[in-house]
This record gives C-alpha cells, structure tokens and sequence, in this order.
C-alpha cells in the first residue's frame, strides 16, 4: 500500500494541472512572482464552508492589497462549485471573486495531503501559503467540525511578508503583543561583537532579546 504524504514547510509548490471555475489553471505558474494561499473545504453547500467563503470574500480586497492570490479547492464537480457560488450571490449578495479547484477525483487533494484519514473522502480545513519563488512557507490544518479563523489568516499572510523584507520575527500576538506591542524583533546575534552592541543599537531584555518599530 502506497504510504500518503502530505507537504511540508519548505518544500517547493507541485506542479498542477487543475479545472477550476474560472477555467483551466496550471498551479504554481498561474500565480508566478506572487504570493498565494490555497485553501481546502470539506464540501459544498454546508453552512461552515459557506461561512468561511464569505469570509474569505469580505477579505478578499484586503488580501489583494498585499498582493496575495486565494484559490480554493474541494472534491466536488466544477458545476457543484459553480451552482454554489451562484446560491451564495443570489441568497447572501456575495460574489465569490476568486476560483475554485475542483478536484472530484481527489487526486490533488491526495497529492497536498488534504485527506483526513477516518473522515471519508471529504478534505479537511487546510490552508497552504505559498510564496513568489513557489516555496510553501505555512500550513494550517483545521478539523471539519470547526471553521477558520480568517483575521488570522490575513495577518499571517502580512506578518510573512514583513519578516522576508525586513529580516525580523514577529512575535506572539502580533501586533498586540504583551510585551512589545506591534514591534518586531531582531534576528539572533552572529558573533560577540554583535552580541555586545546589540543594546546599542536596539531595545533590549537582553543581548538575545532584542527589538525595534518598523
């Protein structure tokens, strides 16, 4: 029996083919020198999945502003999605903006690692970031019985950027953290000297804990 796997952290975007509702797309190059987020749901027209695509959509302007993608995906037909998308204009005045893979032969959601196992073949809540050089630098999983929260997905996707073009991490919380607010802190010292003239230059706890405001 073929062992499944599931992407990790690092590894580069696979190669897709995949029909979506807004036509044929091939995956990473649709999105080439761009942020994006590819996102699973268990199933159309259920009422979590419905919320979390209005969700998405409410952000979507906001996640555009960054400069980041979203594509969506389940193992329904492309008519299932489509018929959905169009329930949600006509009932809750949405307008999905953004496309749906659909994948009702499982075989990406296979390939990303979207199958849970003992819940049948219906993908659970994962969300995939993946940046301009087509590397996956963030994984959520969420258990179908419980929906995203979408707040923090828009923050990871900016906190992300801010740490690639800045050279920082983010702390907890950010930016409400409980003990530097929306600051960001400094990578670790390389050598004593930088050890020793980190004070200098930054607020610090200690030589090891240092940070500043954008």
């Amino acid at each position: 029996m073929e062992e499944k796997k599931m992407v990790l952290l690092g590894d580069k975007f696979p190669k897709l083919e995949v029909q979506t509702t807004q036509g044929k797309m091939s995956l990473p190059d649709a999105f080439a020198g761009k942020w994006f987020i590819l996102f699973s749901h268990p199933a159309d027209f259920t009422p979590v999945c419905t919320t979390e695509f209005v969700a998405f959509q409410k952000r979507y302007d906001k996640f555009k502003e960054l400069g980041v993608e979203l594509i969506g995906l389940s193992i329904d037909q492309v008519f299932s999605h489509i018929k959905w998308i169009q329930w949600i204009k006509e009932n809750l005045d949405i307008e999905i903006k953004f496309p749906v893979i659909a994948d009702d032969r499982g075989q990406v959601s296979e390939q990303l690692g979207f199958i849970h196992p003992g819940k049948g073949n219906n993908t659970v809540r994962a969300v995939i970031f993946v940046d301009p050089h087509n590397t996956i630098r963030a994984i959520l999983y969420y258990p179908q019985e419980l929906g995203r929260n979408f707040d923090e997905i828009l923050r990871m996707a900016k906190a992300l950027q801010i740490s690639d073009n800045n050279g920082v991490a983010m702390p907890a919380n950010w930016p409400n953290n409980e003990l530097i607010k929306d600051e960001v802190i400094i990578g670790p010292a390389s050598n004593m000297k930088d050890a020793e003239e980190r004070s200098k230059k930054y607020d610090c706890f200690d030589w090891w804990f240092c940070h500043k405001k954008l």
